[in-house]
């Protein structure tokens, strides 16, 4: 009965008819047929018990609640779409019951609605939550979206069957590369779209698949490969240079409160490591003849981060922060020796760690150096490149050519 009143609902405001038309507007069969078309207007699959329609779960009815708000709370640009569409032609009407249900569950999977909370995952969107009713609202938004889509790309009813291989892949390329930008609210998320149109999304696509192809040839992969040595030792070489510079790091004491400093540097030639205890955090580096205590770099064993460190092995600190967790590292030596470290923040955190097993001969692993190496790798392959720009590189050599009939030019000093 829900569904039959939202249903009817939504017909009376598209077309300003009865919900219940008396028994003197005509015979039920009339009846009948003047409720089957207007469904079919209103762009439900069954034009006769529209109500079919949404048995799929997702979305099932949060796709019909949707579509009354959308019809209550904007009803000129409701009115208008219902309208435009059921006065086209058959072939290039965007239906409109049929496309808020595919759009209804693609924003379920774009959000991950109806999924379990993931500890890991970071995305926060914080324009959900400057109104009342922002899911409904983003609804709104992104269906005059696919409308205008639809349009742009002068679709017709046929790519309704493929959409999710055309039209509904535009518009979740349109959606998710605006929230990416993390707008502060749905009037600059819906600003964000107004510069999505099809056709920049035609660009966009060109653009990076230009840049991929020629990424991706054979003679950039071999000239990536011959780089990558040279700036993987150049990032090192920074890492290490960090290092000697020195971090002031803070200490936990056993109430687990950050209140001590202590800092902690590697010498110019690499082979040991300087620390002590300071009174407050320093304004710069510290001296090494400040530092009282020493760690040969040859005496370590190991180095572990997070969980696996033995200051982070007790149960209160487990509990007690996440973030703290997430930059704690420690030096492993001699049989039970152990300098713990937690780091300022997440950028020394990578420095420390990668440099740390640079000085033992391990790869450095930290999402630092994997975007260092992809930026410095890119800038140093396009700067190679700039004399063959807009030139097509080949995939394989050209032919030698044959040799002269004669070598007299080598000797020719005009």
């Amino acid at each position: 009965q829900a569904q039959r009143d939202i249903i009817f609902e939504l017909r009376r405001i598209a077309f300003d008819a009865e919900s219940e038309p008396n028994n003197s507007s005509g015979s039920i069969e009339k009846r009948k047929s003047m409720y089957t078309r207007d469904y079919k207007k209103l762009g439900f699959i069954n034009h006769v018990n529209p109500a079919m329609d949404f048995t799929q779960t997702p979305p099932g009815m949060l796709a019909l609640d949707n579509m009354l708000y959308f019809a209550k709370h904007h009803q000129d640009a409701y009115i208008r779409i219902v309208l435009e569409n059921s006065s086209r032609e058959d072939k290039h009407e965007c239906p409109f019951g049929r496309s808020s249900i595919e759009l209804t569950k693609m924003l379920c999977e774009i959000l991950k609605v109806g999924e379990l909370p993931s500890e890991t995952c970071n995305d926060f969107h914080p324009m959900f939550f400057t109104h009342d009713r922002s899911f409904e609202e983003f609804f709104c938004i992104c269906i005059q979206l696919l409308n205008k889509t639809w349009k742009e790309m002068r679709a017709t009813s046929e790519d309704f069957n493929k959409a999710r291989g055309r039209v509904m892949q535009v518009v979740k390329e349109q959606i998710m590369r605006a929230l990416t930008t993390k707008p502060s609210s749905l009037d600059q998320f819906k600003s964000k779209l107004q510069n999505l149109s099809y056709t920049e999304i035609l660009k966009i696509r060109q653009s990076e698949r230009m840049n991929q192809e020629d990424f991706q040839s054979r003679p950039i992969l071999e000239l990536k490969e011959k780089i990558q040595p040279e700036i993987l030792e150049l990032i090192k070489q920074q890492r290490l240079n960090r290092l000697v510079e020195g971090t002031c790091f803070r200490k936990l004491n056993s109430r687990r409160r950050q209140d001590k400093f202590w800092y902690c540097r590697l010498s110019p030639n690499h082979k040991v490591l300087h620390y002590g205890d300071l009174e407050e955090s320093p304004q710069g580096e510290v001296p090494h003849d400040s530092l009282q205590d020493k760690l040969p770099v040859a005496d370590i064993k190991a180095v572990v981060t997070g969980k696996d460190c033995p200051h982070m092995k007790e149960k209160g600190a487990l509990k007690q922060n996440k973030e703290v967790l997430e930059l704690a590292f420690s030096i492993l030596y001699d049989s039970s020796g152990q300098l713990n470290f937690i780091a300022p923040d997440k950028h020394e955190y990578c420095v420390w760690t990668d440099g740390l097993n640079a000085l033992l001969g391990k790869d450095m692993l930290s999402d630092l150096t994997r975007n260092d190496l992809d930026t410095l790798l890119s800038m140093e392959i396009k700067l190679r490149l700039l004399d063959l720009e807009n030139i097509q590189i080949p995939d394989a050599p050209p032919p030698i050519p044959k040799e002269p009939s004669n070598y007299d030019f080598v000797y020719d000093c005009n």
